[in-house]
């Protein structure tokens, strides 16, 4: 089979590395792609969010399944246009990806399925917005209700501050989705769905703040591991049993049936598993740590779920190793990166044993050399026996890679190698 991978990003290099370790995986291309990727495999100069050209695209190449990376594409319709082409794709459609672009329509279809989440209320001006901060009390969690790549969400004990992000969103003609806070260690469960059957892949944790210790602002994201050997024995399957599935059946249920990724941001509160938040399609980085462990072939497993087969896969097959992957950021990152800095050391990392480095943000320069071209730049991952063995992987390939002014956190699952990771029991 021929595969095209949509996106530019860090989850699309894992994708792509992953798909060329599929033995029916005869080509893998790549739209726009980056610099790393493009080391691995043609890239195509595509504009992602235009529906005909990926079509046409995928049409040339003679693509046998295209797979869509970012939310952008997907909201776009990018996945409706290629079904019409009669072209298998692995992602929702534009209509079934209101799950992640509308957080108050994700409200809304976990109050039908009866899926466990915080309390919430929709604010559109800021009297509303005030009435619910002050009903839900601080910690206060405001999102904005549409797209935001990660980062649209403000948690802060200042009420100022959660109004001011609130006023950000309504000036850029937006909603807000106000919430109780939730409790507990975040867990990320990426359920591969076929619109009717689900399969879920291995739990992992990310890193959402941009210093040690959870410090700092909100970021898409600096580093990730999995598996999580402190979650409660059943944890997965109560997941897909009180999540996933009602959730995959509600969309059924309204004709407008989930294929593709369910992330299903979840926090293990007090009284038992609460979704934080629905995303369509994989997310970065924790893709980057659970594709390295996963041995069954990701081509077949996505056309499967592009054609509505996953009920007869085979169970997935995984590594028995832990991987822990760790974010190199730009400079002033998450504010305004610094770009067009030479990234050197790459080749040097990837060369260590059971080390692989994953581009987000990067270029090529027009002396051909590796330049950072975002705020996330690329992901080192590393494989051990345990945590402490993949992270020291982890870092090592990280100490071999320069990006003048280049940030990284040290302590990504560092709590968790030193078992300092708790769930208090509770209830559903």
């Amino acid at each position: 089979m021929k595969v095209l991978v949509i996106g530019p990003g860090g989850r699309e290099h894992a994708l792509v590395r992953s798909l060329l370790d599929d033995p029916f995986v005869t080509e893998v291309h790549a739209a726009p792609g980056n610099a790393g990727i493009a080391r691995d495999v043609p890239v195509h100069a595509v504009n992602a969010q235009d529906p005909a050209a990926v079509v046409a695209l995928a049409r040339e190449l003679g693509s046998s399944l295209v797979v869509v990376g970012p939310e952008a594409p997907l909201a776009a319709g990018v996945v409706d246009a290629l079904q019409e082409a009669g072209i298998p794709a692995f992602g929702p459609t534009r209509a079934a990806a209101q799950l992640e672009a509308s957080k108050a329509f994700a409200k809304e279809i976990m109050a039908v399925a009866g899926v466990p989440t915080a309390m919430a209320r929709v604010a559109a001006n800021a009297t509303e917005a005030a009435d619910a901060l002050d009903a839900f009390g601080a910690p206060y969690v405001v999102k904005d209700d549409g797209l935001a790549a990660g980062k649209g969400v403000v948690v802060t004990d200042d009420r100022d501050a959660a109004l001011a992000h609130a006023g950000e969103c309504f000036a850029a003609g937006g909603t807000v989705v106000i919430e109780e806070f939730l409790d507990g260690p975040e867990v990320s469960l990426f359920v591969i769905s076929d619109g009717h059957h689900a399969v879920p892949l291995a739990p992992a944790q990310d890193f959402k703040r941009i210093f040690d210790g959870d410090q700092g602002p909100n970021t898409g994201g600096m580093g990730a591991y999995s598996p999580l050997q402190w979650l409660p024995a059943g944890f997965v399957e109560d997941v897909m049993e009180r999540v996933a599935m009602p959730t995959i059946k509600a969309m059924a249920d309204r004709g407008t049936p989930f294929a593709g990724v369910l992330y299903c941001g979840l926090a293990l509160t007090r009284r038992g598993i609460r979704v934080i938040e629905f995303n369509a399609r994989f997310g970065d980085p924790e893709t980057q740590a659970v594709l390295a462990r996963l041995k069954t072939p990701l081509g077949s497993l996505l056309l499967a779920a592009a054609n509505g087969q996953l009920d007869a896969i085979e169970a997935l097959v995984w590594r028995p190793e832990t991987a822990v992957g760790v974010v190199l950021a730009s400079a002033r990152y998450p504010d305004s990166p610094v770009t067009g800095d030479v990234i050197t050391g790459l080749d040097e990392a990837s060369a260590l044993e059971q080390v692989s480095v994953l581009h987000a943000g990067t270029a090529l320069d027009d002396d051909g050399a590796t330049v950072s071209a975002g705020g996330r730049v690329l992901a080192v991952v590393g494989l051990g026996s345990d945590l402490e063995g993949a992270r020291e992987r982890a870092y090592a390939g990280l100490g071999k890679i320069e990006l003048p002014g280049g940030q990284y956190r040290t302590d990504i699952a560092l709590r968790a190698a030193q078992g300092g990771i708790t769930i208090e029991q509770g209830g559903h």
